[in-house]
């Protein structure tokens, strides 16, 4: 008996003498291969998936909000509005609306020639009757194009207006994506249109007096005055960078409307102003690219 009691105390340590062991190896096997401790959960023996992305670069239908652009104006003839030929929804063939670019199976247009950004969240109430997937924004060259310098927006109140075209969508829409263009270079235009004579003729109808009058003047008050409404767009296109970063659904173009170059070609032959049949292309073109991109511009 006692000699099978020594036996069992002898196997009693050596059982824990080999368990120590096993404890010491596990520490050890901690440890990966390049010496670094590799912790609960390694990413080596079990990936995590991949998040969720906010942005659904294919939505299936598209609403438009915002001015005579979006409208197709002067497009087709002239002083009317031609929705047909619009970039965000259009069905014209030439164009390729970012509709179709998208193949949405519905798309709307609530824009309307003449609207400043103020006149956008009525638009957003109509638009949300339809429950789009995507609402497209092009507003703020009628904030900017006034009879004078004097009487364009003032930027704090083109943001609470934009402020308010979100919050609107957030209340009414809000699992709908946003895409905000930015507000054309409109000295751009200007410097295009002014070469044609009947384009000149048409802007002594008032057409965005505060860019286009007096076209061909280069006095020291006219290149002030140009310049400060080229100035104004450009702050309003930072308000809708910061604004639209400060809403998850939203995706800003990145100044890329306003950095193209439109030429003579892309312009209307009826006023030298809005954007052709291939304007409107353009226009398309650089909605769908930013829409359906992985990342947002930067």
């Amino acid at each position: 008996m006692r000699g099978t009691a020594r036996n069992r105390r002898s196997r009693s340590a050596v059982a824990g003498a080999t368990a120590g062991l096993l404890v010491l190896l596990g520490a050890q096997a901690g440890c990966d291969a390049s010496g670094g401790a590799a912790g609960p959960g390694s990413q080596d023996r079990h990936p995590s998936a991949s998040p969720t992305p906010t942005w659904d670069t294919s939505p299936d239908s598209v609403a438009a909000v915002g001015d005579s652009i979006t409208r197709g104006f002067d497009a087709c003839t002239v002083l009317s509005d031609c929705p047909s030929v619009s970039w965000s929804t259009g069905k014209n063939p030439a164009v390729r609306s970012l509709a179709v670019r998208l193949g949405a199976d519905k798309s709307w247009n609530d824009a309307r020639t003449g609207a400043r950004m103020a006149d956008v969240p009525g638009q957003i109430d109509a638009a949300a009757t339809h429950r789009p997937a995507l609402v497209t924004v092009m507003a703020g060259a009628n904030d900017a194009c006034r009879d004078s310098v004097s009487h364009m927006t003032p930027v704090d109140e083109f943001r609470t207006s934009f402020e308010t075209v979100l919050k609107r969508l957030r209340s009414r829409l809000p699992s709908a994506e946003v895409y905000v263009s930015s507000v054309p270079d409109l000295k751009r235009l200007w410097s295009q249109g002014r070469g044609n004579p009947l384009g000149k003729q048409i802007w002594k109808l008032g057409l965005c007096a505060s860019m286009l009058r007096d076209a061909d003047a280069m006095d020291p008050a006219a290149v002030q005055r140009r310049d400060t409404v080229r100035e104004r767009v450009i702050a309003y296109n930072t308000v809708l960078k910061d604004v639209c970063a400060g809403y998850r659904h939203c995706r800003y173009d990145g100044g890329a409307v306003f950095d193209y170059r439109f030429t003579g070609g892309q312009l209307s032959r009826w006023d030298w102003f809005h954007p052709s049949k291939d304007g409107q292309r353009r226009l398309a073109e650089i909605a769908y690219r930013n829409v359906t991109a992985d990342r947002p511009p930067a």
